[in-house]
Parts: C-alpha cells; sequence; structure tokens
C-alpha cells in the first residue's frame, strides 16, 4: 500500500504532536516562549513545528485539543457511571487542580486568538463543543427532550468556562460554589441569598 503525501504528513505531523505532548505532559508552554525552546525540549526542529503546525499558536492550539481529547475520554468513561451533575463536577475538579493551570491560561489565549482569526483555529474551534455533547447525552439519558439537553449542556458549559476564566483572573473567588449553584438552579432549587 502506498500512502499519499498527505497521509504522511499526517502520520509526520502525528508523530510530532505525540513529541510534544511527552516533552511537555500536561502542561503547556507559555505563550511567550518561543518555537526554538518549544523545538529544544521536545528534541525537534522548530522548522518541523512551523512546518506542521504553522506558528506558536498553532502548537498550542494543537497541543489543547490533543489533551483536552485526552481529558475527554477519561471524563467519558466516568460519565458512563454517573450524572450530569457528576460530570459537571469533575469536569470542573479536573480544570481547577493547580497543575492545570498552564493549560487553562494557554486556552484562553487561543481562545481569544481563534476569536480573531477563526480560519486559522476551525480544527480548534470544531473540539470546543465536545463537553457540550456529552453533557447534553448525560441530560437526555436523565429525561429531558434533545434541544432541552443541549440548551442545558450549552449553558452549563459556557457558566464553567466563564468561572474557568474568574479562577484565573481572580484565583480563590469562590468559584467551586458558583459551580454548586448552577447545579442548584437546574434543577429549578431556590438559590439562597446571602445574609448581607
Amino acid at each position: 500500500m502506498i500512502l499519499s503525501s498527505t497521509e504522511r504528513n499526517g502520520d509526520a505531523r502525528e508523530r510530532l504532536l505525540a513529541r510534544l505532548l511527552d516533552a511537555f505532559g500536561e502542561v503547556l508552554p507559555a505563550p511567550e516562549v518561543s518555537l526554538r525552546e518549544i523545538a529544544a525540549r521536545a528534541e525537534t526542529s522548530h522548522a518541523l513545528l512551523r512546518y506542521h503546525f504553522g506558528s506558536l499558536p498553532g502548537v498550542l492550539a494543537a497541543m489543547l485539543k490533543a489533551q483536552r481529547s485526552r481529558d475527554n475520554e477519561a471524563l467519558l468513561e466516568a460519565a458512563g457511571q454517573g450524572t450530569f451533575d457528576d460530570l459537571v463536577v469533575a469536569i470542573w475538579r479536573t480544570y481547577t487542580r493547580p497543575e492545570q493551570l498552564s493549560r487553562v491560561r494557554g486556552f484562553f489565549h487561543v481562545v481569544g486568538l481563534a476569536a480573531y482569526s477563526p480560519e486559522d483555529f476551525r480544527e480548534f474551534i470544531d473540539s470546543l463543543d465536545d463537553l457540550t455533547k456529552m453533557l447534553a447525552s448525560l441530560a437526555e439519558r436523565e429525561g429531558l427532550g434533545a434541544e432541552e439537553a443541549l440548551t442545558l449542556a450549552t449553558v452549563t458549559v459556557a457558566a464553567m468556562r466563564g468561572l474557568l476564566l474568574q479562577e484565573v483572573l481572580t484565583p480563590a473567588a469562590l468559584s467551586e460554589e458558583a459551580v454548586a449553584m448552577i447545579l442548584r438552579m437546574r434543577k429549578g432549587r431556590s438559590v439562597p441569598r446571602s445574609s448581607a
């Protein structure tokens, strides 16, 4: 079987991405790090990184997509045994672990770049609704109609991303309590008022 140059390039890109993930683990390089520094750590050349990913933001987007895909596989496995609420809490705990801070910051950096140039980040953007689909599936399994389940999942993911941004900008802003409030509101429970 003879592979086309596109298939060979895809394989080379995947091998290079695997090398980057091995070199950096769960950490994402900071945006101020150069392609040369990333290449040195991954024991490759910056020319190969530029060829396969285009730029530093391209490297960051590809790494984030792969890291998030692995996270989602683990979360999906856990969701098979749990509820919508269980998955929301698992997502929150996954992304608020201290070792995730560089990735969360990197996520918002890449999202900001994608907002200005979506055509350059299409693959990354297309992967952003993975968690929404997982949550919607659980909500349907718990009895909601497809449209309502998707709306609930979309709003929940948007709220969690907003809380993650708040967590990055102002740590210890009581975001975990806000996640609990999202879950209470979903069930139509009244939200306790503060006695201020």
